[in-house]
C-alpha cells in the first residue's frame, strides 16, 4: 500500500463499531514513481464543546487518578499509540484519521477553574498529556495547553506533563517557577535514537536529538525531568534501551520508566500493517517476540501486565531497565511526589476579603 509522506499509519482502517469494511483494490496502475504518490493529507482541527475537562481513572498500575487531554488525536503520527481507538467513538478511523482529524478543547482552561472550585475538590497530581500529546503542532498556534498551565499555577496545583515535543519549552516561564515550589515535573518519551525509524514511526514529533536537547534545557532551568523509553518494541528498537536511558541521564534527566509495546483493538492491524510496509523482513519475527511476552496473543487488557508483559522476555526487559537505572542513578518514574499541600482558591473579581482564604489543606478536600 502506498505510504502518505509525513503521516505514520499506512491506512486507514474502520473503527471497532463499523458495520461498513472497506477493502483496498489494486488495479495495477501504482508504478512506484513520485507521480504516483497518493496525494499528501491535510490536517483538520476542529473546536469541541466538552462539559468537563478532568479525566478520571481507577488503574491501578496507573500513578496518577486524573488528567487532562486537551486535543483528541494527535498529529505526531505515532504508529504504536495506544490512544488511536478512542476515535472510533467519534466514527473515525483510529488509522490516518486519528492523526489528521485532531478535535482542540478551547475551554479548557475555564473549566479546569470551575472544576478546581467545586466543594469538596481533592487535590492530587494532574497528569497532562496521558493520552494524546499535549504539545503537538496545534498548540502552537492555539496554545489551550498553556491556559490550563496559567490555572494550575494560580491555584498552586501539582501537574506532571508527559511529552515528546520540544515545545514545552515555549512554557517554561510556568513551569520553572512552579518546579521551584515541587508543583510541576516533565518527561520526554524517547522512542528511539535511530533519526530514520524515528522519521517512520512518529513522523511529526520531535526528532530524537531536539527531544535530548530538550531535557537538557530544563534540567538547566531546575524543572525536574525525565525520560520515558516507550515503547519499547521487541526486536525493533529493544536493543537500544540503556542508550536511551544513558543519553537521557547525559542530558540532565532524574527519573526514568519504560513501557512495552501495547497494542489494544486496532492499533494491532495498524502496527502490523506498517510493519509489513517498512520492516516486512522483520515483520513476522517482531511480532512473535510480542506474542511471546503477552502469553501468545498480541496484547493483553489485565491490570500489571498491559505494560510490562510477562514471560522470559519481559522479565529480561525489566532486568536490564533496572540494572541501567542503578548504574546511571535514574530513579524510577513515580519516585519523588509533587506537592499538594500548596493548593488555593485564588480570589476571584467581587469576592469579599476573606471569604476564600481557606486553609489549604480544607481547600483540598482533606
Amino acid at each position: 500500500m502506498p505510504v502518505r509522506k509525513g503521516r505514520g499509519a499506512v491506512g486507514n482502517t474502520e473503527g471497532r463499531f463499523e458495520t461498513r469494511r472497506i477493502e483496498p483494490a489494486d488495479y495495477g496502475w501504482d508504478a512506484g514513481g513520485e507521480e504516483d504518490s497518493p496525494p499528501r493529507l491535510p490536517t483538520t482541527v476542529t473546536p469541541e464543546k466538552t462539559r468537563t475537562i478532568l479525566s478520571r481513572n481507577d488503574s491501578p498500575d496507573i500513578p496518577f487518578d486524573r488528567s487532562i487531554n486537551p486535543y483528541k488525536g494527535c498529529e505526531h503520527g505515532c504508529v504504536y499509540c495506544f490512544a488511536r481507538p478512542t476515535h472510533s467513538y467519534l466514527g473515525l478511523s483510529p488509522g490516518l484519521d486519528f492523526e489528521t482529524k485532531i478535535f482542540s478543547k478551547p475551554d479548557a482552561a475555564r473549566l479546569l477553574r470551575e472544576e478546581l472550585r467545586r466543594p469538596g475538590y481533592r487535590c492530587e497530581v494532574i497528569a497532562l498529556g496521558a493520552n494524546t500529546d499535549p504539545y503537538q503542532p496545534a498548540e502552537r498556534d492555539l496554545s489551550i495547553t498553556r491556559g490550563i498551565l496559567e490555572v494550575l499555577w494560580e491555584h498552586r496545583h501539582p501537574v506532571g506533563i508527559v511529552t515528546k515535543s520540544s515545545l514545552v519549552l515555549r512554557d517554561l516561564d510556568l513551569i520553572a517557577p512552579m518546579a521551584g515550589q515541587n508543583l510541576a515535573a516533565v518527561f520526554l518519551s524517547i522512542t528511539t535514537l535511530d533519526r530514520g525509524l524515528a522519521r517512520t514511526m512518529e513522523p511529526r514529533a520531535a526528532a530524537p536529538h531536539r527531544r535530548l536537547e530538550t531535557i537538557r534545557a530544563l534540567s538547566e532551568a531546575g524543572v525536574p525531568v525525565g525520560v520515558l523509553a516507550s515503547p519499547m518494541i521487541p526486536g525493533l528498537n529493544d536493543q537500544e534501551l540503556e542508550r536511551i536511558l544513558e543519553a537521557a541521564a547525559a542530558a540532565g534527566a532524574r527519573t526514568a520508566g519504560y513501557i512495552l509495546l501495547r497494542l489494544p483493538h486496532e492499533v494491532k492491524e495498524i502496527f502490523a500493517e506498517w510493519l509489513e510496509t517498512h520492516y516486512p523482513l522483520k515483520a513476522a519475527h517482531v511480532l512473535s517476540l510480542v506474542r511471546q511476552t503477552h502469553g501468545g496473543k498480541l496484547y493483553e487488557s489485565e491490570f500489571g501486565t498491559r505494560m510490562k508483559g510477562r514471560g522470559p522476555y519481559a522479565e529480561l526487559l525489566e532486568r536490564r531497565f533496572a540494572t541501567a537505572c542503578r548504574r546511571l542513578g535514574l530513579t524510577r518514574r513515580g519516585g519523588s511526589p509533587l506537592d499538594v499541600s500548596q493548593f488555593r482558591l485564588p480570589p476571584r473579581p467581587g469576592d469579599q476579603p476573606g471569604l476564600f482564604d481557606r486553609h489549604p489543606t480544607r481547600s483540598s478536600g482533606a
